[in-house]
Parts: C-alpha cells; sequence; structure tokens
C-alpha cells in the first residue's frame, strides 16, 4: 500500500484471504481534498477564485472552449469536505469531481534493445516499397500504402509519455518542420500524478518509452528494420502526461486533450486507462465532448482480460468515444542478439537470444548445464537443486520457461554459484526478455526460443558438450526474424479487456493487432522494442483513421468509426491454446478486425456502428439502423444475422469469473428482420427494423449474448452491424462483498476480528501518516454508482444505535469492482469531530440502476464496533 496522506481513500489489490477478492487490482488512486471544478457557461469565474483563494490552491487552470475549469487542492484536509460543499454550491460552478489518478497499461514489454546501427542488422526484410509489415496486412494498411495513401496532411495528437522525437525514425527533432511538430509537456520529470504538475514546452520521452512506442506505430519513417508506421506522413502532436513515475490525474489528461483540440489535431488517440465501466468520469465526458465536436478519439480498451466481463476502461468507456482491443499479430518478430555455440569442440553454429536483466554477457563462453532434460516439465528450476549438484558458477545454466517465475528459478540455480542463467521459451512465440536483477551473484539473464532450446537440452542429454559464447550485447549483430503464430495470431488477445459498461453500452468498438508489435523505443533505452498490448492496437486504428480519411475526405468520427465498424472481420474465439468453431462475443472483439481499405472505399454507411438491447429489466426489444447507397449504382442487400458465443459473468460466486464461461452451442439471440432482402437506390437510404429474442440462458448468471446481422450486397460490401444485451438483472447484481475495519500501520490492511478494537485518535487536525488511526475498507464484487462510509454510533444500556451520516471523504462515486478504502482520524464532512465514545461503520453501495433515495437499493455491511478517544493537544 502506498500513501500519500493519512487521509488518502486509494484503490489497492484485494488481500489473498479473500478468495474471489483477487479479481481486484491497484487501477488508480483518487486524491485526497482534490477536486475538478466545471465553471456554469455563463458565469465569470472570478465568483470561484475569489472564494477559493483562501482555502485552496490552484491546482490547474482548465481554461478551454469545451471544458472551463481548475483543478484544486485544499489546504486543510480535514475541513476539505465542507469547504468542497460550499465550493459546489457556488452559482459560478456547474459540477465538480474529485480528481483521480490512472496509470500506464501493463503492457508486456517483450523485447528492448539497441541494434547497434545499420551495419549489425542481419536478416531484416526491406519495406520501404512494398508494405509487409504484418500489422499492416492484418489490416489491410498495405493495400491503402500500395495506393499512396499515407495520412499527408492530417495532424494527429499522441497523449501519452511524450516522445523521443530524437529517434531517427521519428524525425531527428521537435517543431515546425519535423514529423512531431506540436505538442508539449504537460507535467515535468518529476510529476508522479500525486504532486502538482510543472508543464515545460518540450515532450520528450526519455524515461518513459511507452509514448515512443505509440508514435512508431502511427508514424515511424524507414528505419534500419525495415518497417513504417500506418500513416508515415501525418503530423504529430506530443502530449506528455505521465513524469519519469506514477500516473496522470484526470485534470492533466483534460488539459492534454483539450489542448491538442484546440491545436488543431484531426485526430486525438491515448492508450491509457483504468478500470470504470462510467460514462460519468470527468476525462470520459471531456473526451466525449471533443468527439462531438468532431475529432474522432480513439482510446485503449485496457489489458485486463483476466478480470472477466464488466471491467471496461476510462476513457474509452465514454460516450461517442471509440474504445479499441487488441488482437493478436499473425507473426511473432524477434529481434534476437547473435552469439554462437560449438558442440564438442565442432565448427562454430550462430544462435540468437533476448537480452534479459541483468545483461552482462560481454566475452562470456562457458558450457551448458541443464537441471533437467525434460522438454516438457512445466516447472523446470522451481524446487531447490539437489545436493550432489555441481558448482555452477562455471557454467552457463540452462532452464525451461514456465510455472514459477524468473527470480525464483533464477535463485534455485544460483544456490549452486551459478552467475549465467538462459532460459528457454516453453511456446512457440519467440523469445522474451527475462528478468533476475534481484538475485545477487547473477550476472547475465537470457532467453532462447523454443526450437533452440530444446536442440541443445538434446544435444546434453546425449553426452555432448556444448559451449555458449558471447561478444558484447552493446555491439553484436541483431537479427529480425519473423515466427508465424499459429495458435493465438489473428484472434482477440487474450489480455484485451472484457466489457461492456455497467450501463450495457457496446464496447469495444474496434479491434487491430497489439499482440507482439514492433515499434520505436527512446534512444537512451534500445532505440526498438516489441510490445503488447491494447496500447499498441489504439495507435495503429489512429493511424488508419488518418487513411481513411485521406480517401474519404471527411474526419467525421461517427461517419468514419461507423465505416470500420461495418467492414471489421469479426473472429472466431480464442481462449490462448485454442480457436473454437464460434464467434468470439462482442464485449471482447467489439465489431472485430479493422479493415482499413473495404472501410475507405465501401459506398455504404450504416446509420449505426452497434446496437445495444440491454439487460432483462431495461430491455429493448426493437430498434432500427439505417442503410445509405453512397454510390452511382442500386445496390440488393441480403441480409442475415450470425450469433458469437454468450459470456457468463457469474460461475456461482458474487465475482465475475476471472475468464468468462462461454456458451459455445447454438444459444443465441433470435433476430428478426423488418427485411431480409432490400433495394437501396444510388443515394437512397432503406431502414431496417431488428426485434431481438435473447437466448434461453440462466439469468443468475448474467450471461452476455451478442451477434452480427449481417448485410452482402450485390456491390460487393460485405458488412457486418454487432449488437449485445444480458439475460438478467444489472439492477440485481451484489455489488458489496464485505466491508470491515483495519487500520492504517497495517500494510496488507488485514480485518481486525474481535469484539474490543480501540484507538487512541491524535488531537483533531493532528493525525499524520505515522498515526494508528481506523481504516474503513469496502471490497466491491460489481461496480456501484455511489458507496456511502457511515458513521454509526453503538447505542449502550439498551438504546438503538445511532447513524450520524458520512464521514469525511464519503461517498464515493461511479467505482468499478476494486478494494476501496478511507482513513478516518474522527473528521466528519461538516468540520467537526465524532465524539469519543464506541461506534461502527456502515458501507452502503448502491446496486447499477439503484434509485438512490431508495435504501432497498443499496448492498449494506457494517464493521465490529471500536471505541476511540482522543490524545491530548501538545
Amino acid at each position: 500500500m502506498v500513501r500519500t496522506s493519512a487521509f488518502l481513500p486509494l484503490l489497492t489489490s484485494a488481500a489473498g484471504y479473500f478468495s474471489q477478492a483477487e479479481a481486484v487490482k491497484p487501477e488508480s488512486k483518487i486524491l485526497q481534498g482534490n477536486y475538478i471544478v466545471e465553471f456554469d457557461d455563463t458565469a465569470d469565474s472570478a465568483e470561484f477564485f475569489n472564494h477559493v483563494g483562501s482555502v485552496a490552491k490552484t491546482r490547474m487552470t482548465l481554461n478551454h472552449t469545451l471544458f472551463r475549469g481548475a483543478s484544486i487542492q485544499f489546504n486543510d484536509l480535514a475541513n476539505a469536505e465542507v469547504q468542497a460543499s460550499k465550493v459546489a454550491a457556488l452559482g459560478s460552478v456547474k459540477r465538480m469531481w474529485p480528481n483521480k489518478v490512472y496509470y500506464l497499461p501493463r503492457d508486456e514489454v517483450v523485447w528492448t534493445g539497441s541494434v547497434g546501427g545499420q551495419n549489425y542488422i542481419h536478416n531484416v526484410k526491406r519495406q520501404l516499397g512494398n508494405d509487409t509489415f504484418s500489422p499492416h496486412v492484418m489490416t489491410q494498411v498495405d493495400k491503402l500504402r500500395a495506393k499512396g495513401v499515407t495520412g499527408k496532411g492530417v495532424k494527429i495528437g499522441v497523449i501519452d509519455s511524450g516522445t523521443d522525437y530524437t529517434h531517427p525514425a521519428l524525425g531527428g527533432g521537435f517543431g515546425p518542420g519535423y514529423l512531431v511538430s506540436y505538442g508539449t509537456d504537460i507535467v515535468g520529470d518529476d510529476y508522479s500524478g500525486d504532486n502538482t504538475p510543472v508543464p515545460d514546452s518540450d515532450p520528450y520521452d526519455g524515461c518513459g518509452g511507452h509514448g515512443t512506442h505509440v508514435a512508431g506505430i502511427i508514424a515511424a519513417q524507414a528505419n534500419e528494420l525495415g518497417f513504417t508506421g500506418a500513416a508515415p506522413d501525418v503530423t504529430l502532436g506530443s502530449y506528455r502526461v505521465f513524469g519519469c513515475t506514477g500516473g496522470a490525474a484526470n485534470d492533466v489528461l483534460i488539459e492534454a486533450y483539450m489542448q491538442a483540440y484546440e491545436a488543431g489535431s484531426d485526430i486525438i488517440t491515448a492508450s491509457i486507462g483504468g478500470a470504470s465501466g462510467w460514462s460519468e468520469d470527468p476525462w470520459a465526458v471531456a473526451v466525449s465532448r471533443i468527439v462531438e465536436a468532431g475529432v474522432p478519439c480513439t482510446v485503449s480498451a485496457g489489458n485486463d482480460g483476466e478480470f472477466g466481463l464488466f471491467y471496461a476502461s476510462t476513457a474509452s468507456n465514454g460516450k461517442k468515444v471509440t474504445s479499441i482491443a487488441s488482437f493478436d499479430n499473425s507473426v511473432t518478430p524477434l529481434l534476437l542478439i547473435e552469439s554462437s555455440f560449438a558442440v564438442d569442440a565442432g565448427a562454430e553454429e550462430t544462435f540468437g537470444y533476448a537480452l534479459g536483466e541483468p545483461s552482462n554477457w560481454a566475452d562470456v563462453s562457458l558450457p551448458l548445464w541443464a537441471p533437467s532434460y525434460d522438454i516438457t516439465d512445466p516447472a523446470t528450476g522451481c524446487e531447490p537443486y539437489p545436493a550432489d549438484t555441481p558448482d555452477l558458477s562455471s557454467y552457463v545454466v540452462l532452464i525451461r520457461r514456465g510455472t514459477c517465475t524468473f527470480v525464483e528459478k533464477a535463485t534455485n540455480a544460483a544456490e549452486f554459484g551459478a552467475k549465467y542463467v538462459m532460459f528457454y521459451n516453453n511456446a512457440r512465440t519467440g523469445a522474451i526478455a527475462a528478468a533476475a536483477t534481484d538475485v545477487e551473484s547473477i550476472e547475465g539473464v537470457g532467453m532462447v526460443t523454443a526450437d533452440q532450446g530444446e536442440a541443445w537440452i538434446a544435444r546434453l542429454e546425449a553426452g555432448s558438450e556444448v559451449v555458449v559464447s558471447f561478444d558484447d550485447p552493446l555491439t553484436a549483430p541483431v537479427s529480425l526474424t519473423q515466427q508465424r503464430n499459429d495458435i493465438t495470431g489473428g484472434y482477440p488477445s487474450t489480455y484485451t479487456t472484457w466489457n461492456p459498461t455497467f450501463e450495457m453500452d457496446i464496447k469495444p468498438q474496434l479491434a487491430s493487432p497489439g499482440g507482439m508489435i514492433l515499434s520505436t523505443w527512446p534512444v537512451v533505452l534500445g532505440s526498438y522494442a516489441v510490445i503488447s498490448g491494447t496500447s499498441m492496437a489504439c495507435p495503429l486504428v489512429a493511424g488508419i483513421y488518418a487513411l481513411v480519411a485521406n480517401v474519404r475526405k471527411t474526419f467525421d468520427p461517427f461517419t468514419i468509426e461507423s465505416l470500420l465498424s461495418a467492414t471489421a472481420n469479426p473472429q472466431l474465439l480464442n481462449d490462448g491454446t485454442t480457436t473454437y468453431p464460434v464467434l468470439a462475443p462482442v464485449a471482447q472483439q467489439g465489431a472485430g478486425m479493422v479493415r482499413a481499405y473495404d472501410a475507405a472505399f465501401a459506398t455504404t454507411l450504416l446509420s449505426k456502428s452497434s446496437l445495444a438491447f440491454n439487460d432483462t429489466d431495461y430491455f429493448v426489444d426493437t430498434t432500427n439502423f439505417t442503410i445509405t447507397n453512397l454510390g452511382d449504382e442500386d445496390v440488393t442487400f441480403e441480409l442475415g444475422s450470425v450469433g458469437a458465443a454468450a459470456a457468463y459473468t457469474f460461475s456461482g460466486d458474487i465475482y465475475p469469473d476471472f475468464f468468462p464461461g462461454l456458451e459455445l452451442t447454438e444459444e443465441f439471440a433470435t433476430v428478426e428482420l423488418s427485411r431480409t432482402k432490400v433495394t437501396v437506390p444510388a443515394g437512397g437510404e432503406e431502414t431496417i427494423s431488428v426485434t431481438v429474442t435473447p437466448p434461453e440462458l440462466d439469468g443468475s448468471r448474467l450471461p452476455v449474448y451478442s451477434g452480427y446481422i449481417t448485410l452482402n450486397g450485390t456491390n460487393g460490401d460485405s458488412l457486418s452491424l454487432p449488437y449485445n444485451g444480458a439475460v438478467g438483472s444489472l439492477n440485481s447484481v451484489q455489488v458489496l462483498d464485505i466491508g470491515y475495519l483495519s487500520f492504517t500501520t497495517d500494510p496488507q490492511l488485514t480485518p481486525i476480528t474481535g469484539s474490543n478494537a480501540s484507538f487512541v485518535l491524535p488531537a483533531p487536525g493532528t493525525a499524520t501518516d505515522e498515526d494508528t488511526i481506523p481504516v474503513v475498507v469496502s471490497l466491491l464484487a460489481f461496480g456501484s454508482p455511489q458507496v456511502h462510509y457511515k458513521l454509526v454510533r453503538v447505542g449502550g444500556d439498551n438504546s438503538t444505535d445511532e447513524v450520524l451520516g458520512d464521514i469525511f471523504g464519503s461517498p464515493l462515486t461511479y467505482l468499478s469492482r476494486d478494494r476501496y478504502y478511507l482513513f478516518w482520524d474522527g473528521s466528519m464532512p461538516d468540520g467537526s469531530y465524532a465524539p469519543a465514545g464506541t461506534y461502527k461503520f456502515s458501507i452502503e453501495a448502491l446496486h447499477v440502476y439503484g434509485d438512490a433515495r431508495d435504501p432497498a437499493q443499496y448492498d449494506v455491511d457494517e464493521t465490529i464496533p471500536f471505541t476511540v478517544r482522543y490524545a491530548a493537544q501538545t
């Protein structure tokens, strides 16, 4: 647990002693006493600044056409809630939100490293003429590039960790005339999300890398690795919202988006997010306004596929914001450092390895030794080695990847003196950058492919000696090879976040390759990297928006999203090991893999990019969409529908399944269309009515059904329109798992048991991080629009308990399924302090779609009673 204030409510992963509570994780945190304020459109903001001048510091002024307001930090945390209520009542204030911090997605960095210059590159297929870069082939970018469509004249604003514009493949400079021609650093190097941003004019990315990788996916120029970005002739704007550590707060993200918009960006993209599921988040609200103003905004869907359905990420869950899911690359790009080996002192042979950490391989030449010759063992090296293990200081220890961590495997080898460890992969997906930096004595770590490792094991098992020799990794040749991914390539990535939102909005909208993507990396950190994540899928779609805009001469967000959605190609379900003969749910892949060329030249426009039928309580059984023929000839369409796998949210527990239970049979919704064949005249339109009967599934498990309405035209257009809905009641879902009492000096926030908890609170207004004070904790199993943490005076001598109301900091609003907690030093929202006595906390979580005025719409739990008294003022 990281604490920056004794009163800071945070999100954190739940403790392991709650079984399904492990389904929550740290995504964001709320900054105590820090608020985003939006001014009334017609009011003079002077009233606001005059009022807050003596009680708060202005953190950022948000003075923009689409969002006029400020973020403020109250000076007195103990009275912040009181002051906030007074500010909210000002005539100049339209709305207030607590300020929340988000962190960069957990993308998998597969490989980073310097390529050593062009002379060191081997086996690179030149892709500067014909575009054969696999993510481009998968999305038809190559077909547009072949027609000379390159994004010329388009300005794309990138909200991220900045850009290393010194990279030769990213233009080599910053400002007018360069690829990265505009933008700014919103925050400064030392910004962590908690502290006040210190902006400057230079958006250089030298300590992050994420933004540089994103920029290369969009617009990398010709380089020694032979690839380019999807739209290399666009102009990039770079808005740095992350320092070297920590996260980015809502106010910073809003400021970046507004600056990018006002600088004339035609498209804005961000590969950032955090668990939400609510479009009411202030950042999502701001991005939605930009889209409504005519600028498309693509935002990554998130990398939280392991946490099941209803884990939508903000700001991709914003209304009209285009959420981007990830598919795995059809090939695995392998950037491997070349070295050599010899068997039984024979001729030298070449092999490649992914450099890990530590990386001190220079001039190492040692024989291989393996703890096991079993190439199927999922846990090689996970157990302590036997006592008769030789001294391993004069070997390179060869260990199969799998089950336990790299650190555990390296630690077991180090117990017998190992200095160098070479892992070999357990999957046919190349080699990744392993790390064992915390293991004392380990000097070098690397990984080879499964094929190479297994070949070495066979030689060792046959009694041969295999000696591996390494040059300096900083100057050794690097080979770029492409290994086919026949297991997950071309299917939705297992890590891509499952949706929909808690209000049943369809997310994601589109998908593109995000798994195993080669792109640029800061020069000081190695120049190039292979990374996996929706962070990589999102900028590719932003680049595709630019290409489509070049052809169609429009940036209208709806038009481009609708065209890309209708022409996208839905794919089959793949769980990471097996492909099933049923389409993956819309909640995972949206419309499917984008097809840029088809979207650019389609002559049919659908009036909607998806159809949402909601849940059983709010079921919309009939809706419609319009087909517009933009061509010069009449087109006849054959209409039908195809179902996708239904995904169960629950399997008996109140927490959603880690990976949804999937219905793979013919349990699809029944779709009735007003017409199954329609002729749309040239320049004309026809409206189709759609009536859905949900499948007969167990509503107590809240299955989300989905599918696609298909349209096949005589003009060659093959289109689809995604839909989804839920069987069961979102309002009936239990949202609160448990509420309990803990204390601030327990980093695990373990529940206090027993019946005699007592606290000596510091004198009012003097609590610090070092004090032991109560913590009220709530574990949310599902999203809640509002959670109250109320103080209850425990009655004695047969008197009844008395609810005193919300404590300071409560309620929290629009929460995802995570663990939330508030520290309590005795303060109440009105600035007073509860007197010494016996109390308990009542945690009340409102159901989805619940009426906040109806007590029956809340899940309620209470902590054990506890007594408090105050230390004397010193």
